[in-house]
């Protein structure tokens, strides 16, 4: 019989983001995440309330291996990432 290997799914990151409406300028931050896979290292990076800046960061380092696949901007305040890591 021949042996049936199973086909690794990627990691994928989805990331709600807003900014402060009340500051011009403020800088963008998570509102909430959706994980699908591991986001080691950069798991710490991913709650509610950290800046964007710090999670893209760690995540499009290159040793992670995560790029941004989709991104949208809801608004003039809040938006949409998802990023998934290289196969």
């Amino acid at each position: 019989m021949a042996s049936v290997k199973a086909v690794p799914q990627p990691d994928l990151v989805l990331i709600y983001w807003s900014r402060n409406p009340l500051v011009p300028g403020s800088p963008r931050r998570i509102k909430s995440v959706r994980v699908i896979g591991n986001t080691s290292p950069c798991t710490f990076t991913l709650v509610p309330g950290a800046l964007l800046i710090n999670a893209l960061n760690c995540l499009l380092d290159n040793d992670i291996g995560f790029k941004v696949v989709y991104r949208k901007k809801t608004s003039n305040l809040s938006g949409i990432l998802l990023l998934k890591r290289r196969s």
